[in-house]
């Protein structure tokens, strides 16, 4: 059947939880997958897309739009199942191309009753509804993975460059963190109570892969986040392996922390994304109402801006930029390995 001249796309099979075996090889499926119901018992869904290949190996997850107006990682996957031919594929890859479906049909980043899930997991298997939902989307689809990169952007109101965060002292993940090749690599240990986080305490090596700004699509970092994917995937086998054409190495970081307004007024951000600032450089200024300059903001340390914000009205305690602090042989990080 067509319409407008166009075929009508394939249904979805819907299911209850990622059964990996059951999925035949050497094609891909599109799954909806039943994780609760509102409040007229219908039931909400995310979809999945997932190809098995003939011969076994690893099953590779990716997740995107945890926060519902961070869409970046969406068309990334896209691309990826769009170049995929599932008979060159050893092993399973999953994509949960909507993993905060209220949130997504909201244009926002929380959860329909105004949770943020990534601060929510492992979730709560009798709990309200957002810890429900982190509950089952972890035991019911990603525990099945080996491997996960979550793809995630700035919040409202914030611009991110292309980086990420892993912990740079784990073999596996510092090794996923250089094949990404984003513009900056932040060394964070999984936090309580993350995706990333509840996937690391399961034994799953986890990326957060932050794609660049909200609520729009960024063609040079979607293009450049699809490349990395592809070159970790290769290097796990489960796809023929590519030379990589590897750019400028990627800033190290070992820490970061944001810098934040201690009054209020009209705030004008000074650095962009990447920018290198040295220590007590001015990054920031505020006036008030009538255009009076009543603050300057200098950063206490050199670093590298990582993301800023853009948003002009900045109470007290606004976010001004979140700064990078590079790091150094001492930091004994996993290094990347030389061609």
């Amino acid at each position: 059947m067509k319409r407008d001249g166009i075929p009508e796309p394939p249904h979805a099979r819907i299911v209850n939880e990622l059964d990996v075996e059951s999925l035949a090889p050497g094609v891909v499926h599109r799954l909806a997958i039943e994780l609760v119901e509102d409040a007229m018992g219908r039931p909400i869904r995310v979809p999945v897309l997932a190809a098995r290949g003939h011969k076994p190996g690893p099953v590779f997850g990716l997740t995107a739009a945890l926060h519902g107006n961070e869409l970046n990682g969406i068309p990334v996957i896209h691309r990826l199942f769009q170049d995929l031919n599932p008979e060159n594929l050893r092993g399973t890859l999953v994509a949960v191309v909507v993993a905060n479906v209220p949130g997504y049909l909201r244009h926002q980043r929380a959860f329909n009753d105004g949770q943020d899930l990534n601060h929510l997991f492992p979730g709560v298997e009798d709990g309200n509804l957002s810890q429900l939902w982190a509950h089952r989307l972890l035991h019911r689809v990603v525990n099945r993975f080996d491997a996960l990169i979550d793809l995630h952007t700035a919040s409202a109101g914030r611009i991110n460059s292309l980086y990420l965060r892993a912990d740079m002292h784990h073999e596996a993940t510092a090794r996923m963190a250089y094949l990404l090749r984003p513009q900056i690599i932040l060394h964070n240990p999984p936090s309580d109570r993350t995706l990333r986080g509840a996937a690391a305490g399961l034994g799953i090596p986890a990326i957060t892969l932050e794609i660049g700004n909200p609520g729009r699509f960024q063609e040079k970092f979607i293009r450049a986040s699809r490349a990395g994917i592809r070159a970790v995937l290769g290097d796990q086998r489960l796809l023929p392996k590519r030379k990589v054409k590897y750019g400028e190495d990627p800033l190290l970081c070992a820490s970061s922390k944001w810098l934040y307004t201690d009054r209020g007024g009209i705030l004008k951000v000074l650095p962009d994304v990447t920018d290198r600032v040295k220590k007590d450089e001015l990054v920031a200024t505020q006036v008030n109402a009538f255009g009076d300059l009543v603050r300057e903001y200098r950063v206490p340390n050199k670093g590298v801006v990582i993301g800023r914000s853009i948003d002009p009205v900045g109470q007290a305690g606004a976010r001004i930029v979140h700064l990078g602090m590079l790091a150094g042989e001492e930091h004994g990080f996993v290094q990347r390995e030389t061609e």
